[in-house]
């Protein structure tokens, strides 16, 4: 949903300044440039959400505007967990990484290697690059299969199962040629994952990545609070079930300080090596600017041009961007549940970098 209709707005304007004071982490330049720029988008874009800035993985500013769950008055904050869509990606990137720094995986392998049931003539071509990067090849048949099968629709099925009936297909372009954002990518990535380490994706995903990283509230299942939105007055909640094998490429909820912290760990630590860093921020696809698992971008600040790692997801009425500046200067965190526009959500975030002191 990308707009939102005079109602929702009225309706949102009405609860802002408890949420707005609730998410405030504090006083000094940065935070009262926050608080002006996210209520200048609520004014003017009726912007309903959760604007956080850190550094080195904490919070240093944070500001919002409007409800996280508008049944009980939640107010927004940075510990409020959300869906974080795509982002998950990112994280399933980061898993695949730390395999390949063990020898488990090698990017530039063909999936047959890991996938060895799976068709020849894919399977010899199609690289892990390739999934990481939605450059496969491979089309999406899951709208197709659904159509046909609709008792298909949110259940659950082992991932083997779920490669065969919807990442199966005969490939629409030379892998490596194209972009093509595709949840099939995403589905094989999880079936290699799992056949690799001989465990399941969510205990993988607690061992590789949210254990170590100490992101308690970054899950495959919903803690609660939070709600996404269709319209606001009435409220009525956006809900849709994900099923276990989609949950690579869309099935993550997390905080704003989870992310916080997930994007210092990731792109200005130790926690990878230089060289999986290096892959996770090379750009495969120019004509989108992905890399593995998600986007590099260029942000004007201060008159210069800044590479970030960009991560955005999309998933029912919830909206989130995760940038991390790649010199090191800080971190934006963007989370909406009402179906916000993505393109104005990236520019919220990239206006609330300019406002970090170099």
């Amino acid at each position: 949903m990308e707009h939102i209709d005079r109602r929702m707005l009225m309706a949102g304007m009405i609860l802002l300044p408890v949420a707005a004071r609730a998410a405030r982490l504090g006083s000094g330049a940065e935070q009262a440039g926050l608080d002006a720029l996210v209520r200048k988008w609520a004014d003017e874009q009726g912007f309903r959400g959760l604007v956080a800035l850190g550094r080195k993985g904490h919070a240093t500013a944070s500001s919002a505007q409007g409800f996280a769950n508008v049944e009980k008055r939640l107010p927004f904050d940075l510990d409020v967990p959300m869906a974080i869509a795509s982002i998950s990606k990112r994280i399933t990137a980061v898993m695949v990484m730390r395999l390949v720094e063990r020898g488990q995986l090698a990017l530039d392998a063909p999936i047959a290697r890991y996938l060895p049931a799976y068709r020849e003539d894919s399977g010899a071509k199609v690289t892990l690059r390739h999934l990481l990067s939605n450059s496969s090849g491979i089309p999406n048949q899951f709208g197709a299969v659904v159509r046909a099968r609709p008792e298909l629709f949110g259940k659950d099925m082992p991932a083997g199962e779920a490669v065969a009936l919807f990442a199966s297909g005969d490939p629409v372009f030379a892998p490596g040629t194209r972009f093509d954002y595709a949840l099939t990518n995403w589905i094989l990535v999880l079936a290699i994952l799992e056949r690799v380490s001989g465990t399941r994706f969510p205990n993988l995903a607690r061992a590789l990545v949210t254990t170590p990283l100490r992101l308690p509230a970054t899950r495959l299942e919903h803690l609660g609070g939070s709600a996404s939105y269709r319209t606001l007055d009435p409220p009525t909640v956006w809900t849709s079930p994900t099923a276990d094998y989609l949950a690579a490429g869309g099935g993550f909820y997390g905080t704003g300080r989870d992310l916080m912290r997930f994007g210092h760990q990731v792109y200005g630590t130790s926690f990878l090596t230089p060289g999986s860093r290096r892959a996770l921020t090379t750009i495969e696809v120019a004509s989108d600017h992905y890399a593995l698992g998600g986007r590099v971008r260029e942000v004007a600040i201060a008159g210069k041009k800044v590479r970030c790692a960009w991560d955005t997801g999309n998933r029912e009425g919830y909206r989130s961007v995760l940038g991390h500046r790649l010199d090191g200067g800080g971190t934006v965190v963007v989370l909406n549940n009402t179906g916000y526009s993505q393109k104005t959500m990236d520019e919220v975030a990239e206006a609330a970098l300019r406002l970090q002191a170099r």
